[in-house]
């Protein structure tokens, strides 16, 4: 038994933990979970919890379905809401076959075939998310508008303001996690709100986004709202996105700082750029799964529609953030398409997957885009050689359907299973009558 696997067990004896909760996601990023005493943790640890694969999303069909959940002592936290007594502690699991195997449809280890990829190549991979997410009265049934808990607006400041009083909750519970913050604030539409997470190795970020959401939706439960994490709910306001900004480093090195450049970019830094721009199309589908992403991406206030990138161009799909002359570890990247409802394991692995490829095949990185890209007209797009990324989800499938570079990074079973899934969510949504037909066409057809 390693030390962290006997701090763990230390830990639960000496804070009478008396449910341990085994965490992970299925292949869409639907959190599960199995919680076993603790005295069953020693030989979970050593052998892992037997489950049925087959009845969680994309893991296994019936005549192949015994899996096993091995928890991974690094990620072992209490959860504060559960009370200082009997307390509840959890842990991510890694997913393995009966022989040991990982499980190909783990969505945590196709992230870590990555990361692995990248170190084989000499790179850490860091990420830092601004999570958006929008908080609502409780209350809402299919057919009624939901309902935001304020009117504020970017960056307002209301005192005793009820999200200002959420984000405070929400934040100190985070940090009694380990989960560090460095900013959070009200943002542009009513009732929605940013809270960033600092830098990590993405591994422990993808970790730590998924309880982000756990948190904040659990705090808002106790204060009677519901957080919705939905990526447009409103027509008329900005939906919510996950704007993340990540580097690659060579030790301690910052492999996208390069002094003197513009930007004090590296050619490492404009490859890996170059590789998010020509595969941001095969890509979306995985950082955008939901058919409601497009009416994020497609409906302006600064979503990215098109494959560009820009210097403080919050039009673009890749920012280059102000620089810090003095400061070369900061020097970083911007990635504006993901949203928050993605599964944060399958949206890092593919990112860093076409960030790879551009620096594995020289990419050459086109003209940053000054303009703002929503006020250019198609023809002056076209005269650009800006291209479009996917207007549907329909789209964005048959896109990563001919993606070498998708399939290759989730594996066969996960790459086919994401497809099956997702036409049949298009078949569902393209089969509704909407209240917009309804209204329209219903009166005057």
């Amino acid at each position: 038994m390693d030390r962290q696997q006997e701090f763990v067990l230390r830990t639960i004896e000496e804070r009478d933990i008396r449910f341990v909760r085994l965490w992970f996601t299925d292949v869409l990023g639907t959190l599960k979970s199995v919680a076993i005493a603790p005295a069953e943790l020693e030989g979970a640890f050593a052998e892992g919890i037997g489950f049925d694969g087959s009845v969680i999303e994309g893991f296994a069909r019936v005549y192949e379905s015994d899996m096993l959940a091995k928890p991974d002592p690094s990620t072992f936290q209490v959860l504060p809401w559960r009370g200082e007594s009997n307390g509840t502690a959890r842990m991510f699991c890694d997913i393995t076959l009966p022989d040991g195997t990982p499980s190909m449809a783990d969505p945590r280890h196709v992230l870590q075939r990555s990361l692995a990829k990248a170190a084989d190549m000499g790179f850490t991979f860091y990420t830092h998310p601004e999570i958006e997410f929008f908080l609502l009265e409780q209350g809402w049934k299919p057919g009624k508008r939901p309902r935001p808990i304020d009117t504020s607006g970017y960056f307002d400041h209301t005192p005793h303001g009820s999200s200002a009083d959420f984000r405070r909750a929400a934040i100190t519970m985070l940090e009694t996690m380990g989960i560090s913050v460095e900013f959070s604030h009200h943002e542009a539409a009513p009732g929605q709100n940013e809270i960033d997470l600092r830098y990590a190795d993405a591994l422990t970020t993808a970790d730590n986004i998924m309880t982000f959401r756990t948190v904040v939706k659990e705090v808002a439960l106790e204060q009677g709202i519901y957080a919705s994490f939905m990526p447009k709910p409103f027509a008329e306001h900005p939906g919510s996105g996950m704007h993340t900004h990540v580097s690659l480093f060579e030790g301690d090195t910052n492999a996208f700082h390069e002094p003197g450049a513009p930007y004090q970019l590296s050619k490492v830094g404009r490859q890996f750029i170059a590789g998010l721009l020509v595969h941001g199309a095969e890509t979306a589908a995985v950082t955008n799964q939901w058919v409601n992403s497009y009416k994020r991406l497609w409906g302006g206030a600064e979503a990215p529609s098109y494959l560009t990138w820009g210097h403080n161009n919050r039009s673009a799909l890749v920012r280059v953030p102000m620089y810090k002359p003095d400061k070369g570890q900061s020097t970083r990247v911007e990635i504006r398409s993901i949203d928050t409802a993605c599964n944060p394991y399958l949206a890092f692995a593919v990112l860093l997957a076409a960030g790879l490829k551009g620096i594995e095949e020289g990419y050459e990185l086109p003209p940053e885009t000054e303009d703002d890209v929503w006020a250019l007209t198609d023809a002056e797009r076209r005269a650009m050689g800006i291209k479009p990324l996917p207007a549907s989800l329909v789209e964005a499938i048959q896109t990563m359907e001919a993606s070498e570079l998708v399939a290759e990074t989730l594996g066969e079973h996960t790459f086919d299973f994401f497809l099956r899934n997702k036409r049949a969510e298009w078949a569902d949504y393209r089969n509704q009558v909407t209240a917009f037909e309804l209204e329209r066409y219903l009166p005057s057809l």
